[in-house]
């Protein structure tokens, strides 16, 4: 079995908590073919990881709730580390020195908002592989 196919075949696990946010990256995803989960927080988005499979993750490095995108990384690093390079952050806030650090301490590639759906495709086409 190809395990690249299999894994194109899971979906992808977004974490975002702007609604209006998440819904114009689902939309986006969606349309380009890749299947789509959705939480509200990065600490909801470790409850669904914990449960469920996933051929990788899109997360905001900010949301409410105490837990961060780089919170996400280290729970994957520590408990999925098949997905540690299947992953890609989301922010808004590169001017901050603490989101900084986290981004370039993690590795995990990153688009800035606001980004336009192509660049949105094109990155995660990269990092993913093309959806099914």
């Amino acid at each position: 079995m190809n395990v690249g196919l299999a894994v194109a075949s899971l979906p992808l696990l977004l974490i975002e908590d702007e609604r209006s946010v998440m819904e114009f990256i689902r939309t986006a995803l969606e349309r380009s073919g890749y299947a789509c989960r959705t939480a509200n927080s990065a600490a909801e988005g470790i409850r669904v990881l914990e449960t469920g499979r996933f051929g990788g993750v899109i997360s905001d490095m900010r949301t409410p709730g105490g837990a961060s995108g780089a919170d996400v990384h280290a729970w994957i690093v520590a408990h999925r580390p098949e997905l540690k390079e299947r992953m890609l952050f989301i922010t808004g806030d590169t001017v901050n020195e603490h989101t900084m650090k986290a981004l370039q301490s993690t590795g995990v590639p990153y688009i800035e908002k606001p980004f336009r759906v192509q660049e949105l495709i094109n990155t995660v086409e990269r990092i993913f592989g093309k959806a099914q």
